[in-house]
């Protein structure tokens, strides 16, 4: 939950606060994302975690079209660097379909970075963003066929379609303010995001979801290869079966 300080955005201030109180503990993960974790062993109805953070960003870096072209992607230093972000997971496995459909944009472009921007074109055209239409287990198979997805399956499907085309590419999670040129000190309801970066020489982000650049309005809290390197929370629970939970994200801008 804790974002990163980074060239487009600096962390000005960040605490986690767990209830019951706890211990924390503070590390980098394989992914070199933030992760806080705690321990709490007394009898307890209800667990609470706030992540509260000031972050100042900066607007979208330029996409460029002066990245490698496909056949320094097969280069063997780009592969075995890239390795991780070029093979499939679980959750972007594609079916044949799928496969073809991504050698079709890879045949149709000059290159990676002009196929890459199709990619986010068509996935954001044919996938309607429909909160509740997938869980967090659903792979791009079915993303695909059924036409509807949240921004993780948007970003999974884009992801996969990417690395499919031999393009290296990341899963990343974070916060998104949903309102361009929000009134300063206002607090909105946000959202946890996701959106895709791809390799070019260096890493370009954009946001499948909203047809957009990355920029000011992102918070990048973890990259991975699919949402099961970043899950915003995860652990072990012992006890009568719960009730679940709820996910509550509020946005300030500041200045």
């Amino acid at each position: 939950m804790s974002p990163s300080t980074e060239p487009r955005q600096t962390v000005l201030d960040d605490r986690i606060t767990v209830w019951p109180a706890a211990r924390t503990h503070r590390y980098q993960d394989y992914w070199g994302t933030t992760v806080t974790s705690f321990d709490v062993q007394v009898p307890h109805e209800v667990l609470e975690v706030i992540a509260d953070s000031t972050v100042e960003t900066s607007g979208p870096a330029a996409l460029g079209a002066d990245g490698p072209g496909w056949a320094e992607l097969t280069e063997p230093a780009v592969v075995d660097r890239w390795q991780e972000l070029l093979l499939p997971t679980p959750r972007t496995a594609l079916d044949e379909e799928l496969g073809g459909l991504a050698a079709a944009l890879r045949a149709g472009h000059a290159r990676p970075d002009e196929a890459a921007l199709a990619v986010f074109e068509l996935v954001r055209r044919e996938v309607s963003y429909t909160p509740g239409a997938t869980g967090v287990l659903t792979g791009v198979v079915q993303v695909w066929r059924q036409k509807q997805g949240v921004c993780q399956d948007l970003s999974h499907l884009s992801v996969a379609l990417l690395r499919a085309m031999g393009v290296p590419a990341r899963y990343v999670s974070g916060y998104l303010h949903p309102t361009p040129n929000a009134p300063l000190g206002k607090p909105v309801t946000g959202e946890s995001h996701a959106w895709v970066e791809w390799w070019a020489g260096d890493w370009r982000a954009y946001d499948p979801t909203n047809g957009v650049p990355v920029g000011e309005r992102h918070v990048v809290v973890g990259r991975g290869r699919d949402y099961g390197d970043v899950p915003p929370l995860k652990g072990v629970y012992a006890g009568p079966s719960n009730t679940g939970q709820s996910v509550e994200v509020t946005l300030t801008r500041i200045r």
